[in-house]
């Protein structure tokens, strides 16, 4: 069966996300998504969060026909990568591309270099993106600074044969699901879905609109403010 996922959303756990867990998933079922990766910066604090609620099932299935992907986006000293379907720790942050891919596919996880080519916003060059073992390519990232650089991805994932991503890279719920993935597998489970991935996927590709990226700016000039108000809030919850 097709699936749609979306592979990269930020909750307010990241440092530059507004919108708590319940909200994305509201948001994500609202947008026809059958599930998305959280992938909050340098930690899986919601990865915890929604094990705890009931959110995501240690498991890996889904939970009420919605399935949540763990996931994390490591800020390494090359630029960002996702690392897709475990838990790791905060301290790979500012390591090597390399060294936190191995670590990655040591524990599990699947490794998808992000925005490539988009330097204003921490892409991994295309130098060492030729050393690394990844598992896929975000070839179409909605927020991205310049749409050539998704189309400079789409050419090197294909050069590459890589497996090819689409995200919206939400960092707040109105983003959820602008741009997502499409897999099919009768597999709805994680190891099922990150499987499918691999095997091949179809893109669903949009922008966000101009008020969602004025949005996404105003949540960066002000997430040293607003950040430790919502993770404590939903600590306390």
């Amino acid at each position: 069966m097709p699936l749609r996922i979306d592979f990269h959303v930020h909750s307010f756990f990241s440092m530059d996300g507004i919108s708590s867990p319940e909200d994305l998933i509201a948001a994500a079922r609202a947008a026809g998504l059958n599930g998305f990766a959280v992938t909050d910066h340098n930690t899986c604090e919601a990865v915890d969060y929604m094990l705890e609620k009931g959110f995501m099932r240690a498991d890996g299935k889904p939970v009420d026909g919605f399935l949540v992907i763990p996931g994390v986006e490591v800020t390494t000293s090359d630029g960002h990568l996702l690392c897709l379907g475990c838990r790791l720790p905060s301290n790979l942050r500012g390591r090597p591309a390399a060294e936190v891919c191995a670590a990655a596919h040591e524990a599990g996880c699947l490794c998808v270099a992000p925005h490539p080519y988009d330097l204003f916003r921490a892409g991994i060059r295309e130098s060492v993106l030729d050393q690394l073992p990844l598992d896929g390519l975000e070839v179409f990232n909605a927020a991205t600074t310049l749409k050539r650089h998704n189309r400079r991805a789409y050419d090197y994932a294909m050069r590459r044969g890589l497996p090819m991503t689409a995200g919206s890279d939400a960092h707040h719920a109105g983003a959820v699901g602008v741009a997502c993935t499409i897999l099919e597998t009768e597999d709805f489970s994680l190891p099922g879905v990150l499987a499918a991935m691999r095997e091949g996927t179809e893109l669903e590709q949009r922008y966000l609109s101009t008020r969602q990226t004025i949005r996404k700016t105003w949540n960066n000039w002000f997430r040293l403010r607003s950040k430790p108000r919502g993770a404590r809030l939903a600590r306390e919850s």
